[in-house]
């Protein structure tokens, strides 16, 4: 499971596949419009087919449209929004570096993928058509994209060389990667919030108990996650349960009760009220709908 809220399916991530390259499609509009703080330790290219909204990369905001890409570097928090009344519709293609990677003295791994992996070097976060080597960079993302389909021999070889041409063109045209600035105080806390509470999440949590964590008042705390994490705590903490209560329902065949019990639900009856507000369908029928 990715650490932070869990933003798709492990469904859509394949993750019977021994290649860790996965592809997928969004569309966030109405009641769900958003995308809440995040973070993952693979890279992520996002580009965005429909609609308009923002993408908050570590705490900046970026505004984004029909045409946009946003390059996400691993472990950034990030999330997604699209505006009032609009859908927002995207692809992504997301892969650990490590699968570009040729070991210990691999120039391109010593160079570029190991001191981006490890927050060391910066890259452009947004592309737009206004961008010079926008339309070579988006052809060709679109055609690492496109290979999600098919899994003829040479899959992975194929892929592999999509995605060296994909970082070549961005590297070539934006010169030697330049040093990545330290992150701020405000994105620092952020991170150590949100990894406290995927650490203890099947806990009772409470605003108390992580503004103490945080070392912040109440009234403080409440104010800065939402303004970061764009949801209320508590709002968040039952998303973050709810997307792992629906993994563990689509990977694993333990009964319902202690799936609840597993992410942190004590009352059954609330658990599946709650999961049906969020799916649209209870746990029994969301199991036997990934079947």
């Amino acid at each position: 499971m990715l650490p932070g809220y869990v933003p798709f399916h492990l469904k859509d991530m394949d993750p019977t596949s021994a290649f860790p390259f996965y592809a997928y499609s969004r569309r966030i509009s109405g009641t769900d419009s958003y995308v809440p703080l995040h973070w993952h330790e693979e890279m992520e290219f996002i580009f965005f087919r429909e609609g308009e909204g923002c993408v908050n990369v570590d705490l900046e905001q970026y505004p984004v449209k029909a045409g946009s890409i946003i390059l996400i570097c691993p472990n950034q928090l990030h999330s997604i929004e699209s505006d009032e009344g609009t859908a927002l519709s995207y692809d992504s293609i997301l892969f650990p570096l490590t699968l570009l990677s040729g070991g210990e003295d691999d120039f391109c791994d010593r160079d570029y993928f190991r001191p981006l992996s490890e927050g060391k070097i910066a890259i452009p976060v947004l592309l737009t058509d206004e961008t010079p080597w926008y339309h070579t960079f988006i052809t060709a993302m679109e055609d690492t994209a496109s290979l999600k389909r098919y899994y003829a021999a040479g899959y992975p070889l194929a892929i592999k060389s999509r995605l060296f041409q994909l970082f070549y063109i961005l590297i070539f045209n934006e010169g030697e990667p330049r040093p990545r600035t330290r992150p701020r105080k405000s994105t620092e806390k952020a991170r150590m919030i949100l990894e406290y509470l995927t650490a203890h999440c099947t806990e009772h949590l409470t605003v108390e108990m992580m503004a103490e964590v945080s070392g912040l008042s109440e009234s403080h705390f409440m104010k800065f996650f939402k303004s970061t994490a764009g949801l209320p705590f508590i709002e968040y903490l039952n998303e973050y349960r709810l997307n792992m209560a629906g993994l563990l329902l689509e990977t694993t065949q333990e009964p319902v009760i202690d799936v609840a019990l597993r992410c942190g639900y004590e009352n059954v009856s609330y658990f599946n009220r709650l999961f049906k507000r969020h799916f649209g369908i209870t746990p029994s029928r969301y199991r036997r709908s990934m079947e």
